[in-house]
Parts: structure tokens; C-alpha cells; sequence
């Protein structure tokens, strides 16, 4: 089986220390995972490794999306893997206009180039599902945004790039519930019309009310220690991790 997404035995870490310890996770089109552990435990490093940052060096293992293996590129070959992102503290770029910086990656990551009236009522139809005013885009790229207006935009570049496979990590961090509400909705828009799958790094459970996890993975010490499903989070909400992998049954991925 080729998976979009498939993660075995990955090491990772940051002068000389080993921060991932061995990560085996796979994911399937249409599938949710969330990542859940304790501040440290390795999740924002699964992230970033993957994604290809210079700031981790990868020690062992493989990590391919559908079939390619994407450790010996870069991260813009990544990208075009299908491989997206969303960051937790996103960038200001002055003197940009979103409108701009949207039509250029629409251009790189699709055949078709629209014209530029064609482009904004794209661009427009993409906004109105995350309730976004079309002033927006004559705005500069996160210059003076609240945090949920930069959330909105990642979801928004996430709605234009259509990738197949989504890291979310911490998206709910700061968010307000009608803010995860929007930003979910793009997240499901993706799942439901283009199968993408999602690994979604999350500390709470509120943001699994809106998109639904089908396995929920716990990481301790940089490795994944326990999976099942919902009931997981939903352990980890009353007990905390000290217990979670005591009392909850694991469930295994089926082939």
C-alpha cells in the first residue's frame, strides 16, 4: 500500500541531541491524526523535520509521501510533494500584498495560470469559506494581523496550495472557538473534496470536536508511545499523561 504520509523508525535533533528517538506513523488519504504530548516531548520537531528545517539534522529512518522519499530534498520539493505546513508563529512580510503572494503560488503549485480577474474571484470564493472580508487581500502578508487573522491566512494559503497531505501544528493555539470553527472548516473542506490527510499537533481536545481524529497518537520522550482513538484525548482531558497509556487500550492501524 502506497500512503500518503508514511513515517518509520525517524531519529532527529539538534546539536548532537536526540530529540526524536525512533517515530513510525502512518497515514492514509482522508485520514486525521492527532499528535498529542507534553511541551518537549517531540511534536513540533516531528513537524519541523519533516518539513525539512536546517535547524534538525535527521539521524535514521525514512519519511516518504506517497512513496518519495522527501529527506534527501529540499523544502520546497516538499512542498511540491504535496507536503504543507501551518506554523505556529507565521511571519510578517512587509511591502507584500497578499493578493500577490497567493496569485504566485497558485501559479507554481497548478498548471492552469488564470488571468488576474479570474485569479481574485478564485481567490474571493476561497475566502468567503473562512469568512474573510475581500479587502484582505490588498493587505500585506500578516503586517498588523491579530493572531486569528494570521491563522486565517495560513488557512487560506493552505485552501489555494489544495496539498494532500497537512501538518497542523498547535493551528488552535490562541484561538478563540469561532476561530477554530473557520479554521476547521478548511481543514474539512480539504479532507472531503481533494482526500488530503492531516496530521494535526494539538495540547487540548477542543479542536477534535470540529475535526474528527480517526487515530489519536501520544508522544512521550520522542517516540509515540500510545494510539488509539477519540477516547484517548478524552482520557488525557480527566488524567493527564501520566496515565493515558496505562488505562487506554491501543488500537492498531490496519493495513
Amino acid at each position: 500500500m502506497i500512503y500518503s504520509l508514511e513515517i518509520k523508525n525517524l531519529k532527529s535533533g539538534v546539536e548532537q541531541k536526540e530529540i526524536l528517538k525512533g517515530v513510525d506513523l502512518a497515514l492514509k488519504p482522508k485520514e486525521v491524526h492527532a499528535l498529542m504530548g507534553r511541551n518537549g516531548s517531540g511534536k513540533s520537531t516531528l513537524a519541523q523535520t519533516l518539513m525539512g528545517s536546517p535547524t534538525y539534522e535527521v539521524t535514521g529512518g525514512s519519511a516518504k509521501v506517497f512513496g518519495k522519499d522527501i529527506l534527501k530534498i529540499d523544502t520546497t520539493e516538499r512542498a511540491k510533494t504535496g507536503l504543507f505546513l501551518s506554523f505556529q508563529y507565521p511571519s510578517e512580510i512587509p511591502g507584500v500584498k497578499v493578493y500577490s503572494y497567493l496569485r504566485m503560488l497558485h501559479n507554481k503549485s497548478h498548471e492552469d495560470k488564470l488571468s488576474p480577474k479570474m485569479f481574485r474571484e478564485y481567490l474571493e470564493k476561497k475566502m468567503e469559506l473562512l469568512e474573510m472580508d475581500k479587502s484582505f487581500a490588498d493587505r500585506f502578508l500578516n503586517e498588523g494581523f491579530s493572531g486569528g487573522e494570521k491563522k486565517r491566512m495560513e488557512m487560506l494559503q493552505m485552501l489555494m496550495l489544495e496539498p494532500k497531505v497537512i501538518i497542523l501544528d498547535e493551528v488552535d493555539s490562541g484561538l478563540d472557538i469561532d476561530a477554530i470553527k473557520i479554521v476547521s472548516r478548511a481543514v474539512n473542506y480539504l479532507i472531503a473534496e481533494h482526500s488530503s490527510s492531516v496530521l494535526l499537533i494539538t495540547h487540548y481536545s477542543r479542536i477534535l470536536n470540529y475535526i474528527k481524529p480517526d487515530f489519536v497518537h501520544i508522544m512521550l520522550d520522542g517516540k509515540i508511545v500510545k494510539t488509539g482513538g477519540e477516547e484517548v484525548a478524552s482520557h488525557l482531558e480527566e488524567y493527564g499523561y501520566s496515565s493515558s497509556e496505562l488505562h487506554v487500550p491501543a488500537v492498531k492501524h490496519e493495513e
